[in-house]
Protein backbone atom coordinates (compact mmCIF):
# COMPACT_ATOMS: atom_id res chain seq x y z
CA UNK A 1 0.00 0.00 0.00
CA UNK A 2 2.77 2.31 0.98
CA UNK A 3 4.51 1.98 -2.44
CA UNK A 4 0.59 2.18 -4.46
CA UNK A 5 0.70 5.40 -2.42
CA UNK A 6 4.18 6.33 -3.21
CA UNK A 7 3.62 5.81 -6.93
CA UNK A 8 0.58 8.28 -7.35
CA UNK A 9 2.45 10.95 -5.24
CA UNK A 10 5.10 10.62 -7.56
CA UNK A 11 2.95 10.33 -10.55
CA UNK A 12 1.08 12.98 -9.40
CA UNK A 13 4.11 15.90 -8.96
CA UNK A 14 5.77 14.69 -12.49
CA UNK A 15 2.02 15.54 -13.86
CA UNK A 16 1.42 18.69 -11.94
CA UNK A 17 5.49 19.69 -13.02
CA UNK A 18 4.95 19.14 -16.80
CA UNK A 19 1.89 21.25 -16.79
CA UNK A 20 2.89 23.90 -15.10
CA UNK A 21 6.07 23.54 -17.51
CA UNK A 22 4.20 24.30 -20.58
CA UNK A 23 4.42 28.14 -20.32
CA UNK A 24 8.43 28.00 -19.83
CA UNK A 25 8.99 25.22 -22.46
CA UNK A 26 6.75 27.42 -25.53
CA UNK A 27 8.86 30.44 -24.16
CA UNK A 28 12.74 29.05 -24.33
CA UNK A 29 11.97 26.41 -26.67
CA UNK A 30 11.59 28.75 -29.68
CA UNK A 31 14.74 31.50 -28.53
CA UNK A 32 17.01 29.62 -31.08
CA UNK A 33 14.60 29.96 -34.03
CA UNK A 34 13.62 33.65 -33.74
CA UNK A 35 15.31 34.67 -36.30
CA UNK A 36 14.00 32.04 -39.05
CA UNK A 37 10.46 32.58 -38.32
CA UNK A 38 11.25 36.20 -38.59
CA UNK A 39 12.87 35.93 -42.12
CA UNK A 40 10.07 33.13 -43.50
CA UNK A 41 7.02 34.63 -42.29
CA UNK A 42 7.95 38.56 -42.98
CA UNK A 43 8.61 40.25 -39.79
CA UNK A 44 8.33 44.17 -40.32
CA UNK A 45 12.14 44.88 -38.90
CA UNK A 46 14.66 42.67 -37.18
CA UNK A 47 13.29 43.51 -33.80
CA UNK A 48 9.95 41.54 -34.43
CA UNK A 49 10.77 38.15 -34.06
CA UNK A 50 10.92 39.05 -30.17
CA UNK A 51 6.62 39.76 -30.27
CA UNK A 52 7.02 35.94 -30.60
CA UNK A 53 7.69 35.77 -26.62
CA UNK A 54 6.43 38.69 -25.64
CA UNK A 55 3.12 37.97 -27.18
CA UNK A 56 2.64 34.52 -25.56
CA UNK A 57 2.45 36.76 -22.12
CA UNK A 58 -0.36 38.89 -23.16
CA UNK A 59 -2.44 35.63 -23.49
CA UNK A 60 -1.22 34.77 -20.00
CA UNK A 61 -1.87 37.73 -18.46
CA UNK A 62 -5.51 37.72 -19.41
CA UNK A 63 -5.76 34.33 -18.66
CA UNK A 64 -4.54 34.14 -15.37
CA UNK A 65 -7.40 36.21 -13.91
CA UNK A 66 -10.11 33.70 -14.94
CA UNK A 67 -8.85 30.36 -14.53
CA UNK A 68 -9.10 30.44 -11.08
CA UNK A 69 -12.83 31.44 -10.63
CA UNK A 70 -13.87 29.23 -13.57
CA UNK A 71 -12.43 25.89 -11.68
CA UNK A 72 -13.60 27.18 -8.10
CA UNK A 73 -17.07 27.22 -9.79
CA UNK A 74 -17.12 23.94 -13.16
CA UNK A 75 -14.59 22.23 -11.26
CA UNK A 76 -10.66 21.85 -11.41
CA UNK A 77 -10.86 19.31 -14.61
CA UNK A 78 -13.21 21.06 -17.05
CA UNK A 79 -11.33 24.61 -16.13
CA UNK A 80 -7.78 22.87 -17.33
CA UNK A 81 -9.23 21.11 -20.13
CA UNK A 82 -10.45 24.05 -21.33
CA UNK A 83 -6.66 25.35 -21.35
CA UNK A 84 -5.16 22.67 -22.83
CA UNK A 85 -8.28 23.14 -26.16
CA UNK A 86 -7.09 26.97 -25.97
CA UNK A 87 -3.27 25.94 -26.12
CA UNK A 88 -3.97 23.37 -28.69
CA UNK A 89 -5.73 25.99 -31.22
CA UNK A 90 -3.14 28.54 -30.76
CA UNK A 91 -0.02 25.89 -31.28
CA UNK A 92 -1.99 24.70 -34.78
CA UNK A 93 -1.91 28.03 -35.57
CA UNK A 94 1.21 28.90 -35.11
CA UNK A 95 2.25 25.58 -37.21
CA UNK A 96 0.77 25.89 -40.21
CA UNK A 97 1.09 29.90 -40.02
CA UNK A 98 1.90 31.73 -43.59
CA UNK A 99 2.42 35.28 -42.51
CA UNK A 100 3.82 36.60 -38.97
CA UNK A 101 1.10 37.88 -37.71
CA UNK A 102 -1.31 34.24 -38.27
CA UNK A 103 1.58 33.68 -36.04
CA UNK A 104 1.36 36.20 -33.37
CA UNK A 105 -2.06 35.57 -32.98
CA UNK A 106 -1.32 31.92 -32.11
CA UNK A 107 0.95 32.79 -29.44
CA UNK A 108 -1.51 34.83 -27.94
CA UNK A 109 -4.03 32.19 -28.00
CA UNK A 110 -0.94 29.98 -26.77
CA UNK A 111 -0.31 32.14 -23.97
CA UNK A 112 -4.20 31.95 -22.99
CA UNK A 113 -4.27 28.26 -22.78
CA UNK A 114 -1.19 27.75 -21.05
CA UNK A 115 -2.30 30.15 -18.30
CA UNK A 116 -4.93 27.33 -17.89
CA UNK A 117 -2.88 24.45 -16.36
CA UNK A 118 -0.39 26.79 -14.81
CA UNK A 119 -2.91 28.62 -12.87
CA UNK A 120 -5.50 25.48 -11.83
CA UNK A 121 -2.46 23.29 -10.98
CA UNK A 122 -1.56 25.32 -7.84
CA UNK A 123 -5.42 24.77 -7.21
CA UNK A 124 -5.40 20.90 -7.32
CA UNK A 125 -2.27 20.99 -5.30
CA UNK A 126 -3.99 23.26 -2.59
CA UNK A 127 -6.77 20.78 -2.55
CA UNK A 128 -5.05 17.46 -1.76
CA UNK A 129 -2.27 18.96 0.51
CA UNK A 130 -1.90 21.44 3.31
CA UNK A 131 0.84 23.20 5.01
CA UNK A 132 4.53 21.55 5.10
CA UNK A 133 2.91 18.93 2.75
CA UNK A 134 1.89 21.73 0.45
CA UNK A 135 5.11 23.29 0.57
CA UNK A 136 6.52 20.01 0.30
CA UNK A 137 5.04 19.12 -2.93
CA UNK A 138 5.81 22.93 -4.28
CA UNK A 139 9.07 22.12 -3.73
CA UNK A 140 9.22 18.87 -5.72
CA UNK A 141 7.22 20.86 -8.66
CA UNK A 142 9.52 24.00 -8.83
CA UNK A 143 12.60 21.70 -8.76
CA UNK A 144 11.51 19.68 -12.14
CA UNK A 145 10.59 23.18 -12.99
CA UNK A 146 13.60 24.98 -12.78
CA UNK A 147 15.13 22.44 -15.35
CA UNK A 148 12.91 23.61 -18.29
CA UNK A 149 14.27 27.33 -18.99
CA UNK A 150 18.05 25.25 -18.74
CA UNK A 151 17.67 22.66 -21.50
CA UNK A 152 14.69 24.09 -23.53
CA UNK A 153 16.59 26.08 -25.66
CA UNK A 154 19.24 23.30 -26.29
CA UNK A 155 15.73 20.96 -27.27
CA UNK A 156 14.83 23.60 -29.61
CA UNK A 157 18.08 24.48 -31.16
CA UNK A 158 18.06 20.44 -32.10
CA UNK A 159 14.74 20.93 -33.31
CA UNK A 160 15.48 23.64 -35.78
CA UNK A 161 18.65 22.40 -37.20
CA UNK A 162 16.98 18.55 -37.72
CA UNK A 163 13.81 19.43 -39.13
CA UNK A 164 13.17 23.36 -39.26
CA UNK A 165 10.58 25.69 -36.71
CA UNK A 166 8.16 24.18 -37.67
CA UNK A 167 9.04 20.74 -35.82
CA UNK A 168 8.95 22.73 -32.46
CA UNK A 169 5.41 24.04 -32.66
CA UNK A 170 5.02 20.01 -33.55
CA UNK A 171 6.84 19.25 -30.57
CA UNK A 172 4.21 21.40 -28.55
CA UNK A 173 0.85 19.53 -30.11
CA UNK A 174 3.01 16.03 -29.25
CA UNK A 175 3.80 16.84 -25.70
CA UNK A 176 0.63 18.90 -24.78
CA UNK A 177 -1.76 16.17 -26.17
CA UNK A 178 0.33 13.70 -24.39
CA UNK A 179 0.03 15.59 -20.90
CA UNK A 180 -3.80 16.24 -21.51
CA UNK A 181 -3.94 12.59 -21.99
CA UNK A 182 -2.30 11.24 -18.86
CA UNK A 183 -4.07 14.12 -16.88
CA UNK A 184 -7.77 12.59 -18.47
CA UNK A 185 -7.26 9.43 -17.26
CA UNK A 186 -5.25 9.33 -14.36
CA UNK A 187 -6.02 12.49 -12.57
CA UNK A 188 -9.21 12.21 -10.49
CA UNK A 189 -11.71 15.41 -9.59
CA UNK A 190 -10.23 17.48 -6.22
CA UNK A 191 -13.12 19.78 -6.39
CA UNK A 192 -16.22 18.39 -5.22
CA UNK A 193 -19.55 19.71 -6.17
CA UNK A 194 -20.35 21.07 -2.95
CA UNK A 195 -17.51 22.98 -2.35
CA UNK A 196 -17.64 24.97 -5.63
CA UNK A 197 -19.07 28.40 -6.04
CA UNK A 198 -20.68 30.02 -8.93
CA UNK A 199 -18.35 32.04 -11.30
CA UNK A 200 -18.50 36.26 -10.25
CA UNK A 201 -16.89 39.11 -12.25
CA UNK A 202 -17.61 40.39 -8.75
CA UNK A 203 -15.55 38.20 -6.83
CA UNK A 204 -12.50 39.35 -9.46
CA UNK A 205 -13.22 43.00 -8.76
CA UNK A 206 -13.18 42.86 -5.00
CA UNK A 207 -9.63 40.59 -5.13
CA UNK A 208 -8.42 43.85 -7.44
CA UNK A 209 -9.84 46.35 -5.50
CA UNK A 210 -8.25 44.82 -2.30
CA UNK A 211 -4.48 44.34 -3.95
CA UNK A 212 -4.94 48.16 -5.12
CA UNK A 213 -6.05 49.17 -1.63
CA UNK A 214 -3.60 47.02 0.38
CA UNK A 215 -0.14 49.12 0.07
CA UNK A 216 1.83 46.21 0.53
CA UNK A 217 -0.11 43.72 -2.29
CA UNK A 218 0.19 46.63 -4.48
CA UNK A 219 3.49 47.82 -4.06
CA UNK A 220 5.20 43.92 -4.26
CA UNK A 221 2.93 43.39 -7.17
CA UNK A 222 4.06 46.66 -9.18
CA UNK A 223 7.83 45.74 -8.33
CA UNK A 224 7.49 41.75 -9.29
CA UNK A 225 6.12 43.20 -12.68
CA UNK A 226 8.86 45.44 -13.00
CA UNK A 227 11.63 42.66 -12.19
CA UNK A 228 10.06 39.99 -14.53
CA UNK A 229 9.63 43.06 -16.97
CA UNK A 230 13.36 43.59 -16.78
CA UNK A 231 13.98 39.67 -17.22
CA UNK A 232 11.23 39.65 -19.89
CA UNK A 233 13.21 42.62 -21.76
CA UNK A 234 16.54 40.20 -21.50
CA UNK A 235 14.79 37.25 -22.83
CA UNK A 236 13.21 38.91 -25.72
CA UNK A 237 16.68 39.99 -26.95
CA UNK A 238 18.70 37.26 -25.28
CA UNK A 239 19.00 35.32 -28.74
CA UNK A 240 20.22 38.43 -30.81
CA UNK A 241 22.72 39.21 -27.87
CA UNK A 242 24.25 35.99 -27.82
CA UNK A 243 23.73 34.83 -31.47
CA UNK A 244 24.52 37.63 -33.43
CA UNK A 245 26.36 40.24 -31.16
CA UNK A 246 28.57 37.77 -29.81
CA UNK A 247 28.44 35.35 -32.65
CA UNK A 248 27.95 32.06 -30.18
CA UNK A 249 25.93 30.09 -33.10
CA UNK A 250 25.14 26.90 -31.54
CA UNK A 251 26.69 27.42 -28.44
CA UNK A 252 24.00 29.98 -27.30
CA UNK A 253 21.65 27.52 -25.74
CA UNK A 254 24.76 26.28 -23.61
CA UNK A 255 24.98 30.49 -22.31
CA UNK A 256 21.23 30.68 -21.61
CA UNK A 257 20.69 27.48 -20.08
CA UNK A 258 24.17 28.26 -17.49
CA UNK A 259 22.68 31.63 -17.07
CA UNK A 260 19.26 29.82 -15.84
CA UNK A 261 21.17 27.87 -13.22
CA UNK A 262 21.25 30.54 -10.99
CA UNK A 263 17.63 30.76 -10.26
CA UNK A 264 17.48 27.40 -9.45
CA UNK A 265 20.95 28.06 -7.10
CA UNK A 266 18.49 31.14 -5.67
CA UNK A 267 15.53 29.22 -4.88
CA UNK A 268 17.77 26.91 -2.77
CA UNK A 269 19.84 29.40 -1.15
CA UNK A 270 16.57 31.63 -0.45
CA UNK A 271 14.77 28.28 2.08
CA UNK A 272 18.13 28.85 3.99
CA UNK A 273 18.06 32.73 3.67
CA UNK A 274 14.33 33.07 5.17
CA UNK A 275 14.92 30.95 8.20
CA UNK A 276 17.57 33.84 9.12
CA UNK A 277 16.70 37.41 7.67
CA UNK A 278 12.99 38.65 7.19
CA UNK A 279 11.15 38.89 3.55
CA UNK A 280 11.63 42.81 3.60
CA UNK A 281 15.38 42.82 4.51
CA UNK A 282 15.98 40.37 1.78
CA UNK A 283 13.66 41.86 -0.87
CA UNK A 284 15.52 45.06 -0.06
CA UNK A 285 18.68 44.10 -0.26
CA UNK A 286 18.80 42.07 -3.60
CA UNK A 287 17.00 44.96 -5.09
CA UNK A 288 19.71 47.56 -4.35
CA UNK A 289 22.65 44.72 -5.23
CA UNK A 290 20.73 44.71 -8.84
CA UNK A 291 20.33 48.42 -8.88
CA UNK A 292 23.78 48.94 -8.46
CA UNK A 293 25.27 45.50 -10.60
CA UNK A 294 23.22 47.34 -13.22
CA UNK A 295 24.28 50.84 -12.54
CA UNK A 296 27.95 49.97 -12.56
CA UNK A 297 27.77 47.66 -15.47
CA UNK A 298 25.94 50.16 -17.71
CA UNK A 299 28.97 52.62 -17.30
CA UNK A 300 31.95 49.68 -18.12
CA UNK A 301 29.54 48.65 -21.22
CA UNK A 302 29.44 52.40 -22.22
CA UNK A 303 33.05 52.23 -22.74
CA UNK A 304 32.97 50.09 -25.48
CA UNK A 305 30.37 51.38 -27.39
CA UNK A 306 27.75 49.12 -25.66
CA UNK A 307 29.70 45.99 -26.55
CA UNK A 308 31.82 44.72 -23.97
CA UNK A 309 33.74 41.43 -23.55
CA UNK A 310 31.42 38.27 -23.16
CA UNK A 311 32.97 37.51 -20.05
CA UNK A 312 31.70 40.81 -18.75
CA UNK A 313 28.51 40.21 -19.98
CA UNK A 314 28.67 36.85 -17.89
CA UNK A 315 30.23 38.40 -14.81
CA UNK A 316 27.16 40.74 -14.73
CA UNK A 317 24.46 38.35 -15.68
CA UNK A 318 25.23 35.38 -13.25
CA UNK A 319 24.87 37.74 -10.00
CA UNK A 320 21.96 39.52 -11.06
CA UNK A 321 19.76 36.46 -12.54
CA UNK A 322 20.62 35.50 -8.75
CA UNK A 323 19.35 38.70 -6.76
CA UNK A 324 15.79 38.13 -9.31
CA UNK A 325 15.60 34.65 -8.31
CA UNK A 326 15.74 35.33 -5.05
CA UNK A 327 12.76 38.76 -5.80
CA UNK A 328 10.44 36.50 -7.60
CA UNK A 329 9.43 34.33 -5.05
CA UNK A 330 9.67 36.55 -1.97
CA UNK A 331 7.90 39.22 -3.54
CA UNK A 332 5.02 36.83 -4.46
CA UNK A 333 4.74 35.70 -0.87
CA UNK A 334 4.68 39.20 0.51
CA UNK A 335 2.17 40.40 -1.72
CA UNK A 336 0.02 37.40 -1.13
CA UNK A 337 0.83 37.59 2.77
CA UNK A 338 -2.58 40.28 3.85
CA UNK A 339 -4.70 37.91 1.23
CA UNK A 340 -4.78 34.86 2.62
CA UNK A 341 -8.56 35.07 2.62
CA UNK A 342 -8.92 35.63 -0.81
CA UNK A 343 -5.53 33.64 -1.75
CA UNK A 344 -6.85 31.41 -4.55
CA UNK A 345 -8.06 34.15 -6.75
CA UNK A 346 -5.77 37.08 -5.42
CA UNK A 347 -3.00 34.66 -6.89
CA UNK A 348 -4.26 35.19 -9.75
CA UNK A 349 -5.17 38.56 -10.05
CA UNK A 350 -1.92 39.17 -8.95
CA UNK A 351 0.12 36.94 -11.39
CA UNK A 352 -2.50 38.50 -13.92
CA UNK A 353 -1.53 42.34 -13.14
CA UNK A 354 2.43 41.57 -12.77
CA UNK A 355 2.21 39.67 -16.32
CA UNK A 356 0.75 42.75 -17.52
CA UNK A 357 3.25 45.50 -16.41
CA UNK A 358 5.98 43.05 -17.11
CA UNK A 359 4.73 42.40 -20.64
CA UNK A 360 4.72 46.62 -21.10
CA UNK A 361 8.31 46.95 -19.82
CA UNK A 362 9.76 43.71 -21.38
CA UNK A 363 8.43 44.69 -24.92
CA UNK A 364 9.86 48.35 -24.47
CA UNK A 365 13.04 47.09 -23.68
CA UNK A 366 13.66 44.32 -26.08
CA UNK A 367 12.17 46.32 -29.33
CA UNK A 368 14.67 48.98 -28.13
CA UNK A 369 17.84 46.57 -28.72
CA UNK A 370 20.09 48.38 -31.44
CA UNK A 371 23.00 45.84 -31.50
CA UNK A 372 24.29 46.86 -27.86
CA UNK A 373 23.54 45.50 -24.59
CA UNK A 374 22.48 49.36 -23.30
CA UNK A 375 19.34 49.25 -24.05
CA UNK A 376 19.09 45.87 -21.91
CA UNK A 377 21.02 47.08 -19.00
CA UNK A 378 19.59 50.58 -18.89
CA UNK A 379 16.12 48.80 -18.45
CA UNK A 380 17.49 46.73 -15.71
CA UNK A 381 18.98 50.05 -14.16
CA UNK A 382 15.47 52.25 -14.92
CA UNK A 383 12.99 49.76 -13.06
CA UNK A 384 15.41 48.36 -10.02
CA UNK A 385 15.93 52.25 -9.13
CA UNK A 386 12.04 52.69 -9.71
CA UNK A 387 11.14 49.83 -7.97
CA UNK A 388 13.03 51.45 -4.53
CA UNK A 389 10.71 54.31 -3.77
CA UNK A 390 7.71 51.88 -4.44
CA UNK A 391 9.25 49.24 -1.87
CA UNK A 392 9.88 52.31 0.81
CA UNK A 393 6.78 54.07 0.36
CA UNK A 394 4.76 50.87 0.47
CA UNK A 395 6.76 50.36 3.95
CA UNK A 396 8.01 47.21 2.71
CA UNK A 397 11.77 47.83 3.04
CA UNK A 398 13.02 50.53 4.54
CA UNK A 399 15.68 53.33 4.26
CA UNK A 400 18.56 51.64 5.49
CA UNK A 401 17.72 48.08 3.89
Amino acid sequence: MTRHNNRNFAEFIALSAMMMSLVALAIDTMLPALPVIGRELGAEHENAPQLVISLLFLGMSVGQVFYGPISDSIGRKPAIYAGFVIFLTGTLLSLTATSFHVMLVGRVLQGLGAAGPRVVTMALVRDRFKGADMARVMSFIMTIFILVPIVAPALGQVMLDALGWRSIFGLFLVMSLGTLLWFVLRQPETLPAERRHPFSLQRIGKALREIIANPQSLGCTLVSGFVFGAFLGYLNSSQQIFQELYGLGSLFPLYFGVLASTFGAATLVNTRLVQHFSLHSLVGTAMNIAALLSLAFLIYASFYGGQPPLWALMLYLLPLFFTVGLLFGNLNAMAMEPLGHIAGIGAAAIGSISTGVALICGTLIGQAYDGTLLPMTAGYLALTTLSLPILRSSNIVQDNS
